[in-house]
C-alpha cells in the first residue's frame, strides 16, 4: 500500500511539474469556482426563499433531507405526512439525494402527475438507478418510453398472462412441496422471495436449473440494496457491492440471450412463451429490434418491478391472514371450492383467477394497508403551476401513495382492515394506487394479481398458521419487509381437522 500511495503521489507531482504557472491556477480555480457557485446558489435558496414556491425546508446542503427520507426502523408515511400537517398544503418542497423536491400529496396531486406525464412532467430515479438499469424503461422519456413500453407490455398483458397460469400453479405447487410440507415453522418472507424469483426466471427466461437460479437470486438480493442509494462506487459502499452484483446478472442474463438468439436463428428450438424470446423478436413500428443492452436492462429491471414487490405483498398478505381468522376462513372457502371444480391434477386457468374475487379485495386491503411501494419520482419538464405555487422547471417530483390510503377522508375508520372497501365502485379515483398511474403504472401490475393468487390458492387450501412474533415490525428499506422475515407455525388442514 506505501508503494502504490508513493507511487501516485509522484506522478501526481510530475505531472504538476510539467505544467506552467497560469495552467496550475487553472486547474485550482474551476473546482473552487464550481464549489463557490452551488454553494452559493444552495445558501440562497435557503436564506432567501422565493415566495411562490411551495414551503418546506430544503434541509442541510447536499444531503438536504435524505437521511430523514430513508429511516431504517419507521414507516415511510411519517416522513410525508408530517411534512402535510406542518406546511398544511397540498405539495411542500424538501431536498432529497441533492435535488430539490416537490412532494405532492393527496388524489389531486396524485392526478396532476399521473395525467401529465410528457406534458408537464416526466419520469426521473436518483443516480443510483439510473446506473445500475441504465437502458431499461425507467431512464428513457417521451417517444423513446413509448416504444419500449410498446414492446415489454405486449409480454406481460392480460392476453400474455393467461398463457401463464398453469406455469405459475405449476411452480407454486412444487415450491411449498420443497419449501413448505413437513416442515412445522417457515419463514415467509425469505420463502417467498425464492419463490417470486424462481417463477420470474421461469416465466421470463425459462430458466429452469435450481442451480442457476440460486446463483442469480445470490446477485438479486446483493443488488436490491443498492437500487435505491447514495450512488458512491467505492470498495464496500452498498452501492458498490449493488453494481458489482448487477454487473454479474447482466453478464448471465446476457449469455442466456446469446444461447437463445442462436438457437432461434437456426431453429433449433421453437419459438418459446416467455419475455426473453418475445424481446429478442419484436421490433417496433419501425421495424428495428432492440439491442442486447436493451434487452438485457429491462429484463434486470422487470425482475426487479415483478419480484420485490409482490414478495412483500404475499408477505404481508400471510401476516394479516394470521391475525384475523375471519378473513381467512372466508378466502379457504373461496379457493376450497375453486379447488373442487377441478379435476384432480388439473391446473389453474385464467378463468379459476376471475373467480377469486373475495381473495383479491382482501390482497387490495394488504396493499392499502402495507403500499408496496413508499412512492417514485418525476421531474419537471417545464415551468408550471400547482396549487397556487410555481413548481421550476428541473425540480424533481415525488408521490406517495401513503399520502391517501390511511386517510380517513377517502378510507373511514382507515386502521380497521375491511375488504368489503372494493365492493362496487370500490375507492375513489386516485385514492388508491398501489402501482401508480398513468402510462408511467407499474408494468408488473397485470402481472402481480395472478401471481399472489396462484401462491395464495395454494397454501390456503393446504395450511393455516400462527405469527410466532405478533407485533412483528414491517420497515421499508426500501420496500416493506418484517424485520425477522415473518416466522409463522404451519398446521397442514388434514392433521388439524
Amino acid at each position: 500500500m506505501l508503494i502504490i500511495i508513493t507511487t501516485l503521489a509522484s506522478r501526481i507531482n510530475a505531472m504538476f511539474s510539467s505544467l506552467d504557472h497560469d495552467s496550475i491556477m487553472i486547474l485550482v480555480a474551476i473546482p473552487c469556482l464550481l464549489l463557490l457557485y452551488f454553494a452559493i446558489k444552495t445558501l440562497k435558496e435557503r436564506l432567501f426563499p422565493n415566495p411562490h414556491l411551495p414551503p418546506g425546508s430544503l434541509g442541510w446542503p447536499l444531503v438536504g433531507e435524505t437521511l430523514q427520507f430513508l429511516p431504517i426502523n419507521l414507516p415511510p408515511e411519517i416522513f410525508v405526512n408530517y411534512r402535510m400537517k406542518k406546511y398544511d398544503s397540498p405539495v411542500f418542497k424538501t431536498s432529497l439525494f441533492g435535488e430539490t423536491v416537490a412532494v405532492f400529496v393527496g388524489p389531486a396531486g396524485n392526478k396532476f402527475l399521473f395525467s401529465n406525464e410528457n406534458k408537464l412532467v416526466n419520469v426521473w430515479w436518483p443516480t443510483s438507478v439510473k446506473k445500475l438499469m441504465k437502458l431499461s424503461l425507467a431512464n428513457v422519456v417521451g417517444d423513446e418510453a413509448k416504444r419500449l413500453r410498446k414492446i415489454l407490455m405486449t409480454s406481460v398483458d392480460r392476453d400474455a398472462l393467461k398463457s401463464y397460469i398453469d406455469r405459475m400453479d405449476l411452480v407454486a405447487q412444487n415450491h411449498i412441496r420443497t419449501r413448505w410440507e413437513g416442515k412445522q415453522q417457515v419463514k415467509v418472507h425469505p420463502t417467498a422471495n425464492l419463490y417470486t424469483f424462481e417463477l420470474s426466471c421461469r416465466l421470463f427466461a425459462s430458466i429452469d436449473d435450481p442451480i442457476h437460479i440460486s446463483k442469480l437470486a445470490h446477485h438479486f438480493d446483493i443488488f436490491l440494496k443498492g437500487v435505491i442509494h447514495f450512488p458512491i462506487y467505492i470498495p464496500g459502499t452498498t452501492f458498490y457491492r449493488a453494481s458489482k452484483s448487477g454487473d454479474a446478472l447482466k453478464e448471465e442474463i446476457r449469455l442466456v440471450a446469446r444461447q437463445r438468439r442462436a438457437a432461434l436463428d437456426k431453429k433449433m428450438e421453437s419459438h418459446r412463451k416467455d419475455l426473453l424470446s418475445h424481446l429478442l423478436v419484436t421490433a417496433d413500428e419501425s421495424g428495428k429490434l432492440l439491442s442486447e443492452s436493451e434487452i438485457v436492462d429491462n429484463m434486470l429491471m422487470l425482475l426487479f418491478v415483478s419480484h420485490e414487490t409482490t414478495t412483500s405483498a404475499m408477505t404481508c398478505v400471510i401476516k394479516y391472514l394470521a391475525e384475523m381468522p375471519e378473513v381467512y376462513e372466508m378466502v379457504l372457502r373461496e379457493q376450497l371450492d375453486i379447488a373442487k371444480s377441478k379435476e384432480a391434477g388439473e391446473l389453474l386457468k385464467w378463468e379459476d383467477i376471475q373467480k377469486m374475487k373475495y381473495s383479491w379485495r382482501v390482497v387490495s386491503e394488504v396493499l392499502r394497508m402495507i403500499p408496496p411501494i413508499s412512492g417514485t419520482f418525476r421531474q419537471a419538464i417545464v415551468d408550471f403551476t400547482y396549487a397556487g405555487y410555481t413548481i421550476p422547471k428541473g425540480w424533481k417530483l415525488y408521490w406517495s401513495p401513503n399520502t391517501t390510503t390511511k386517510d380517513p377522508a377517502h378510507f373511514p375508520n382507515a386502521e380497521d382492515f375491511d375488504p368489503s372497501r372494493y365492493e362496487g365502485a370500490g375507492p375513489a379515483p386516485y385514492t388508491h394506487v398501489p402501482f401508480g398511474g398513468g402510462p408511467r403504472m407499474c408494468l408488473g401490475y397485470e402481472y402481480v394479481r395472478p401471481k399472489i393468487l396462484v401462491f395464495l390458492h395454494n397454501i390456503v387450501k393446504r395450511f393455516k398458521w400462527d405469527l410466532l412474533i405478533p407485533d412483528e415490525k414491517v420497515p421499508y428499506n426500501p420496500l416493506p419487509a418484517p424485520s425477522h422475515g415473518l416466522p409463522i407455525r404451519i398446521r397442514p388442514h388434514q392433521s388439524s381437522a
